[in-house]
């Protein structure tokens, strides 16, 4: 709760300092927009989770995107010498599209979340649906009636300080000139994160491999190879049968346990002996004589377990089938909706690679740094939503480009493509990067201050928006450029 209202906080003075008046009356829409979300998840009877806390938070920093879509075709308009009235009308007409466009392909995203998603997976999923319905609503209807009331009544609206007026405004990058630099860079990662993956694998959660984790909370530090070694003869078998993972978690006093013993006896009986096993084992690292009772009432204010998830072998398959299947689904209902949307497959390829190519790079960061990081980067199904999530985020930005290219195609048909590829990337920038900001610092937000729990989690999501937001600009639109290019040639 501190994560998300210092997260929210951060959103509201990053759009009110960067757009004026224009800012603050969208931090009107966004209080209102979380009224109206909380509103529906109350009349749903949601439980709120903590993924589905990080939703919110999420959905705060997505929430003006489409604010700043709008207000960047404004600020356009005014550069092009039409009146304060103009401009508005003009600007909100103009970003309609664009806004329908991006919020649609992450829905698609959240309902596949939900669909394959179970527990915990589908309380993100929920937040971020009904999130992005109500921030849509807010952004187009809220804003619009206080700015139209406010210029009605002769009041000067302004969307921009002199400092951020043109700020982005008058780039000239040549992006496709410069796209096999990024295939270079890109294609680097890419086999790094292969190696990767076939050599150091994945921390792979209890949810993937079957079995029991705890988080153990001690009356004093300690280390983990303190646990490990009074751990080390504690379950029956030998080493290479009973697999024991031991992690700090959190403070220096908490460490999270991972054994498969018995993973396959998903039994009241063989949990109570995991329980006892423990205790048996851990009990000396007190500095009172704990007792059994109070070792294992898995309550958060006292020491002891204070937390226990058990899955069982077939369950656990079941989950890696649905994770897969889950991503899949996502990729290949993306793909048709862009095909669909801008009358090409070319675009829709140049979408899916780029897709592909964020979950692959965020994937390969995981297994690179497990173990190096002082938190745990563990592949559970808080994983696969983020993984999900960043599809559904990158492919939003992907889209807002892919329209401007198909705006511009329209008004300029004798334009070389790539010509009109590279205006439609410099005259989008301010919003990818404005975008892009807002949500980075809202997860920044969550990952310092909100606990171990899902530091992974929102660690996964960090990359991806730092990821998403570079392919968009340099692999998805530069691969649709190729391909047009390749079948234009093969056409003549």
């Amino acid at each position: 709760m501190f994560s998300f209202i210092i997260a929210f906080v951060l959103v509201l003075i990053y759009m009110g300092v960067f757009y004026s008046t224009g800012g603050w009356i969208s931090c009107i829409a966004l209080v209102t927009n979380l009224f109206l979300l909380m509103g529906v998840l109350v009349s749903f009877g949601a439980v709120l989770t903590l993924p589905g806390i990080a939703g919110i938070v999420l959905t705060m920093g997505m929430a003006v995107d489409a604010n700043v879509i709008i207000y960047e075709r404004i600020k356009e308009e005014l550069r092009a010498g039409k009146g304060l009235a103009m401009a508005i009308k003009d600007g909100y007409s103009n970003a309609y599209s664009a806004i329908v466009d991006g919020q649609l392909t992450t829905m698609i995203t959240g309902i596949v979340l939900f669909i394959f998603g179970n527990g915990p997976v589908q309380g993100f999923a929920t937040t971020l649906i009904i999130g992005i319905l109500t921030s849509v609503f807010t952004s187009i209807f809220i804003t619009r009636l206080i700015i139209d009331a406010c210029v009605n009544k002769g009041k000067n609206v302004k969307f921009s300080y002199k400092w951020s007026e043109n700020m982005l405004a008058n780039t000239n990058f040549d992006f496709i000139g410069k796209r096999k630099i990024a295939y270079i860079v890109s294609g680097t990662m890419l086999v790094l994160s292969i190696a990767s993956f076939a050599i150091r694998g994945f921390n792979m959660g209890v949810e993937f491999t079957g079995g029991r984790a705890y988080v153990v909370r001690f009356d004093q530090n300690v280390s983990a190879d303190d646990v490990r070694s009074a751990l080390e003869n504690a379950f029956p078998g030998d080493a290479s049968s009973v697999s024991l993972e031991v992690k700090q978690y959190g403070d220096e006093n908490q460490m999270r346990i991972v054994t498969q013993y018995k993973f396959d006896d998903t039994s009241e009986e063989a949990t109570a002996e995991v329980d006892q096993l423990l205790y048996d084992n851990l009990k000396g690292l007190y500095s009172y004589d704990i007792t059994l009772e109070g070792f294992t009432s898995t309550q958060n204010d006292q020491n002891g377990i204070i937390s226990a998830d058990k899955i069982g072998p077939s369950i656990a398959r079941d989950m890696t089938r649905s994770a897969i299947m889950a991503v899949i689904f996502s990729l290949i209902a993306i793909a048709l909706y862009i095909i669909l949307r801008f009358k090409k497959w070319q675009w829709g390829m140049g979408a899916v690679v780029s897709l592909t190519h964020n979950a692959l790079l965020v994937m390969g960061l995981f297994s690179l740094l497990y173990g190096l990081l002082p938190f745990a980067l563990e592949v559970n199904q808080s994983f696969i939503a983020a993984i999900l999530t960043i599809i559904g985020y990158s492919i939003n930005d992907t889209v807002v480009i892919f329209d401007r290219i198909r705006e511009y195609q329209v008004l300029y048909p004798k334009r070389e493509i790539g010509e009109n590829i590279n205006k439609a990337i410099n005259s989008t920038l301010s919003r990818t990067l404005n975008t892009s900001g807002t949500t980075f610092v809202t997860l920044l937000a969550i990952f310092l201050f909100g606990g171990e729990t899902i530091r992974g989690f929102v660690f996964a999501l960090i990359l991806g928006v730092i990821i998403g937001t570079y392919s968009s600009v340099f692999i998805a639109t530069p691969i649709a450029y190729d391909i047009l290019r390749r079948t234009d040639k093969k056409t003549k």
